[in-house]
């Protein structure tokens, strides 16, 4: 395939999913599987020439149902702006933001410290990208695009999953499909030097396992922080640019969705009810891999309106409410969003000691089921394969 950041021929594929449903399409609760639902290659290309880990192809239109906004994603984007201002980057007083499809803004933190849009066709002082880069086909285009909008003396803020975070937790499942790009450092620096900018400073949140915010101004002698160093070391060390190290998410595919199918068998067989929680992209590829259906899992519950009343892609699980959930009375509800943890106990506190924290590093379950410690305990889903056994320690 040609490399959608700097049009290289040079890739190679380091992580198929095969036929998978698409991400962002959930079908109504009533409709029948359409054989086709499931026929959407999935797979990822590493580019040699320039770094960049890259989706290989997407043969399905975009929909993406509006979901709600975490209180984590919240959380992290007011404790970026605090932390950009605190490091002087952010000047001026005009904002620009390229939003992303999932939702959430920063725009009113931003009018809070006297940000405003800039006149029509104007370049603005301050331009955000927050996970909105990724779902852009041509990267290259897309990210000149963003640099011309980026005033002469003013900053651009990039915010992206981490794929060293990817590769050292084995989240396999962020690949998706509308989803054209996985960034390191290493390849965002190369991209954004070929466009006329260059990162100068970088901030790391525990978002998602591992999320990365990084500052670029134009020019390309630009002095970089010890921050943007320091990641382009552990980076390096890592090998995230190499195929062998990204072809490590593959077993982690297999692994996880193997583990997953077997422990859910078990709980069914032991005539406990499961449930889910989080009718998120990422959890369209692991249940399509695991093979989960209504036999497993009874319903996935999300706090989205607009996919309430419609089924998860590929699969004849329903989507309800999370009110419809605590109403079920589950004996566990799989989490398939660990960052949603701490939000979901808080709001749903009827479910306490029952939620199974989904966790494909250690190809691993948490769940709530040791409170009186206050922190989950450990199901070790592949250890044992025909019984999930908690374990004493995490």
């Amino acid at each position: 395939m040609i490399c959608r950041a700097c049009a290289g021929s040079d890739t190679v594929r380091v992580l198929d999913l095969g036929q998978t449903p698409a991400a962002d399409h959930f079908p109504p609760e009533w409709s029948a599987i359409d054989t086709c639902e499931s026929a959407h290659p999935l797979a990822m290309e590493l580019c040699r020439r320039c770094g960049l880990a890259q989706l290989a192809e997407d043969d399905t239109t975009p929909e993406e149902p509006q979901g709600v906004e975490p209180l984590a994603l919240r959380t992290q984007a007011a404790d970026a702006v605090r932390t950009v201002a605190m490091s002087g980057f952010l000047d001026g007083d005009t904002v620009l933001e390229f939003g992303s499809p999932h939702g959430g803004s920063w725009l009113g933190l931003l009018a809070a410290r006297g940000f405003c849009p800039p006149p029509p066709g104007r370049p603005a002082s301050v331009v955000l990208d927050c996970f909105g880069l990724m779902h852009e086909a041509c990267q290259r285009s897309a990210l000149r695009e963003r640099v011309n909008a980026t005033a002469s003396d003013g900053v651009l803020l990039l915010q992206f999953h981490s794929l060293a975070a990817i590769v050292t937790h084995r989240q396999w499942n962020a690949l998706r499909h509308g989803h054209y790009a996985y960034y390191s450092l290493t390849a965002l620096q190369r991209m954004l030097t070929d466009v006329g900018m260059r990162v100068s400073h970088a901030w790391e949140f525990d978002l998602y396992g591992g999320t990365v915010l990084i500052a670029a101004r134009h020019g390309v002698r630009s002095d970089t922080s010890h921050t943007v160093r320091t990641i382009l070391a552990t980076e390096h060390a890592l090998g995230v640019c190499e195929p062998r190290t990204l072809r490590t998410l593959q077993q982690a595919a297999d692994g996880h969705a193997g583990a997953l199918h077997t422990w859910l068998a078990t709980m069914a067989d032991r005539g406990q009810r499961v449930y889910a929680y989080g009718a998120a992209s990422r959890a369209v590829a692991l249940f399509s891999r695991a093979g989960v259906d209504r036999r497993l899992v009874e319903a996935v519950a999300d706090a989205s309106c607009a996919k309430q009343g419609r089924r998860m892609p590929g699969t004849d699980l329903r989507i309800i409410s999370p009110a419809e959930l605590v109403s079920a009375d589950p004996d566990f509800v799989l989490l398939t969003l660990p960052d949603l943890y701490a939000e979901v106990r808080r709001e749903l506190p009827e479910l306490d000691g029952r939620w199974v924290v989904d966790m494909p590093q250690e190809y691993s379950m948490l769940t709530g089921a040791e409170e009186s410690r206050r922190q989950p305990g450990v199901f070790s889903a592949c250890a044992k394969p025909t019984v999930a056994q908690p374990r004493s320690t995490l």
